[in-house]
């Protein structure tokens, strides 16, 4: 693997994500911000962050197979929600432990969330995005 994922001492430790990712690879691979779409274009849960959120890293993973990598491979993911507040940090991470599910992994590279005002159009609630790098 190319990348390693570390909790420093000295830092806090984080169920969600680790603190530090070290890149020892050769090819880095970014992926577009993905939101809930299927592979048709419909939007897939709409007015639900869950499902939305479960979609895009399932999209984030179909990105990924296409360059060959995996979420193994991700060195950061930068998540935008709408309209951020505290109370849904719940759905946000019941979203991701469903993603997990399906994909066999849990997917905890460092990660920043950005509370966002809208995104490309108004029934998408989040938009993930992700950098790899490749051995």
């Amino acid at each position: 693997m190319a990348i390693t994922l570390v909790n420093p001492q000295g830092l806090p430790t984080v169920d969600a994500y680790r603190q530090v990712a070290i890149a020892s690879g050769t090819r880095t691979v970014f992926i577009a911000g993905q939101v809930a779409r299927d592979a048709g274009g419909a939007t897939v849960g709409p007015g639900a962050l869950a499902a939305q959120v479960e979609q895009c890293y399932l999209n984030v993973a179909t990105a990924l197979a296409a360059a060959g990598a995996t979420f193994r491979d991700v060195a950061k993911l930068t998540v935008h929600v709408v309209d951020w507040t505290p109370d849904k940090m719940s759905p946000l991470l019941d979203g991701v432990a469903r993603a997990s599910a399906r994909l066999g992994l849990v997917p905890v590279p460092p990660a920043t969330l950005i509370g966002v005002a809208a995104l490309d159009l108004p029934e998408h609630l989040v938009e993930i995005e992700a950098t790899a790098v490749l051995d």
